[in-house]
Parts: C-alpha cells; sequence; structure tokens
C-alpha cells in the first residue's frame, strides 16, 4: 500500500521532470481523503503572553465535542502552553492580551489557541 508521502514525493519527481499528471495529483487528493483525519483544537487561558504561563482555563474540542476537561486545575492535561506544546499540539493563535468580559475587576486574560490532528 502507498501512503501519502510516497504519492506526493512522486508527483514532486514527476513535476521536476515534467511529466506529472492529473491523475496523479487526484490520488494525492484521494488519499488525504482516505486518512480520515480529525482537527482538535485546545483553548488555553492564561495571565501572560508568555508560553510559560500558567493556564487558568482550558476548553477542548475533541472528535468534534466541545470539553471544558475536569473540574480540579490540578486534573487539567496541561498546565502552561509550554507543556501542550511539547504534547504534540501546535499553536495557530497566539494571543493578544484582553480584558476578561466577565472579570469584574478588569483581570487581562490571553487565550492561545492550539490544534492537533488525530484519526476519527
Amino acid at each position: 500500500m502507498t501512503n501519502t508521502v510516497d504519492l506526493l514525493n512522486d508527483c514532486i519527481a514527476a513535476f521536476r521532470n515534467g511529466d506529472l499528471t492529473e491523475e496523479q495529483l487526484h490520488a494525492v487528493g484521494d488519499a488525504l481523503r482516505a486518512e480520515n483525519r480529525v482537527q482538535d483544537l485546545l483553548y488555553l487561558q492564561t495571565v501572560t503572553t508568555s508560553l510559560a504561563s500558567k493556564v487558568i482555563g482550558m476548553t477542548m474540542l475533541r472528535d468534534g465535542k466541545i470539553d471544558d476537561g475536569p473540574m480540579e486545575h490540578e486534573s487539567w492535561p496541561y498546565k502552561t502552553v509550554a507543556e501542550a506544546i511539547a504534547d504534540g499540539w501546535r499553536v495557530i493563535r497566539f494571543p493578544a492580551e484582553v480584558p476578561a468580559a466577565h472579570s469584574q475587576n478588569n483581570h487581562v486574560i490571553c487565550e492561545f489557541i492550539l490544534e492537533r490532528f488525530g484519526e476519527q
């Protein structure tokens, strides 16, 4: 069975040789669709924009379902954004500091959005 990376490498070689075909490109597209990968999202709220800042809130979208994680902070899977990155999450949005809408004393929170792809 030929994997998607091999198909892509074959297309690159064919392109360099000047004989890339539409069928080869369709084969790569078909292989990508067959992988059936699903995007998971991780929203981490922190006090600063530092990757080492303590996580103060989180929400996950896993397998298409929203999960706020465990109620107890000690049981959260990540204590910092850096820990999530080390576990394979990729940052897709770095935060800007914004006042928390729900905070009476206008605490600033920062929200990182991370992604990773899993199999469905």
